[in-house]
């Protein structure tokens, strides 16, 4: 077993109807830039009636159809935002817990002891988070329910050096399901990382389920002068 086996993103996302929402964070293979892949996907219309719109700091979800918005609690929050020089990226709301307690001097990790999975059994979806740093290096953190019941909170973080052409994928479920969609399993899926970006995005976007992707973010971040090349794309345009 080569238990630092690689697969392109293309490979973890092929026949793969609903791996949910999903992070990716990682380096070029030139090792010159960091890379920051965010996507959303979803089954009901509540989910699917949403887009990806920039802001000054980052990214914030929207109604695509305002008519259609039924409960915004757990759909519209920023998945990504930036502080300082570093990159938060995760599945809701818990980006402003993290940016808080880190503007305060205060770790991710302490920041998400706050919070837990989402509140909607019985799938309780994971609450993902990543923190890419200025050096290239990240944090990943998954927060998950103990139990079917969701009586308790399990909390991983794992944290990784920069590494030229090298990324690691949490995502939060392991694929579809019914009535029960599974929660996402083990350490984040190591995959390559394309020097281009266009490539990159292409790959991605090329390979979620057509029926039920919805929004895909990817940043390429120059680790010496900070400048970013960035997509956004949106199923409804």
């Amino acid at each position: 077993m080569n238990v630092y086996e690689t697969k392109t993103m293309a490979q973890r996302l092929e026949g793969n109807s609903y791996p949910g929402r999903g992070i990716v964070l990682g380096m070029t293979p030139d090792g010159k830039e960091s890379v920051a892949a965010y996507f959303i996907m979803g089954r009901s219309v509540n989910s699917r009636n949403r887009v990806f719109v920039e802001e000054p700091d980052g990214i914030r979800t929207e109604a695509y159809d305002p008519s259609k918005m039924v409960d915004p609690s757990l759909i519209i929050y920023h998945p990504v935002r930036e502080m300082g020089r570093g990159l938060i990226v995760t599945n809701g709301d818990q980006t402003d817990t993290i940016l808080e307690f880190l503007e305060k001097g205060l770790p991710m990790e302490q920041a998400l002891r706050t919070r837990k999975f989402e509140h909607d059994g019985p799938n309780w979806t994971p609450r993902i988070s990543g923190l890419l740093s200025p050096d290239g290096s990240y944090k990943m953190s998954i927060l998950k329910a103990a139990d079917a019941a969701g009586t308790g909170c399990a909390r991983f973080t794992f944290e990784y050096p920069g590494l030229a052409g090298v990324g690691h994928f949490l995502h939060t479920y392991v694929c579809d399901g019914n009535p029960v969609i599974p929660t996402f399993q083990g350490e984040p899926e190591r995959v390559s990382i394309p020097q281009d970006i266009d490539a990159f995005v292409d790959e991605l976007w090329n390979n979620l389920n057509e029926d039920n992707k919805i929004s895909l973010f990817v940043r390429y971040t120059n680790l010496e002068t900070r400048a970013y090349r960035q997509r956004i794309l949106n199923k409804h345009v």
